[in-house]
């Protein structure tokens, strides 16, 4: 059931919402992005909804992301992302999730955002048999485009990504960094 959602809300995010013109006569862009960011996921010694033990569990991990955002008007985006990680060290194993997102760009490309969504985890601490947690998602973060760190370009392919979330009701942080291309 969990990956068939997964799989439902991937697919979903790439039909296109026609490449439309908004009153101005400007285009409305669709602008699919990948990336890759490594952080640290440190969760609460409490137990929450979620399920998760009441152990105080931490993972470095590294985390793919791709995702499409759909520039609606002026500097508003809109879009939808999914993430797939694995656990480098500690009790982590790997996480997977999709989130929507809303953000404003700023500068000459960058982008100031929030998302909300559904994560899954798994932890190698609990042994090879153990259930998946899972639970709401919410964050923020900031893209920084190339464009806007000295580069005379009017825009960057490339954006140095940062950003933090939490899983449930805030029984964890997740604070990640790394790259983002967008195409």
């Amino acid at each position: 059931m969990n990956r068939l959602l997964f799989a439902a809300v991937a697919a979903a995010s790439f039909i296109p919402a026609a490449a439309a013109q908004d009153d101005a006569g400007s285009p409305r862009r669709i602008e699919p992005y990948v990336g890759v960011m490594g952080g640290v996921d440190n969760y609460d010694s409490e137990t929450g909804k979620e399920g998760i033990p009441p152990v105080g569990y931490k993972g470095r991990m590294v985390e793919g992301v791709a995702g499409v955002n759909y520039n609606v008007a002026g500097p508003l985006v809109v879009g939808v992302e999914g993430t797939a990680s694995k656990g480098v060290s500690g009790d982590v194993d790997w996480e997977y999730g999709a989130a929507g997102r809303v953000g404003v760009k700023a500068g000459k490309d960058s982008l100031i955002f929030g998302k909300v969504g559904y994560r899954w985890v798994n932890f190698d601490a609990l042994g090879p048999d153990s259930p998946d947690f899972h639970g709401t998602t919410y964050g923020a973060g900031v893209e920084v485009s190339a464009a806007d760190l000295g580069s005379s370009a009017a825009s960057s392919p490339v954006r140095l990504r940062f950003q933090a979330d939490t899983l449930g009701n805030f029984r964890s942080i997740r604070p990640m960094a790394g790259v983002v291309a967008k195409f």
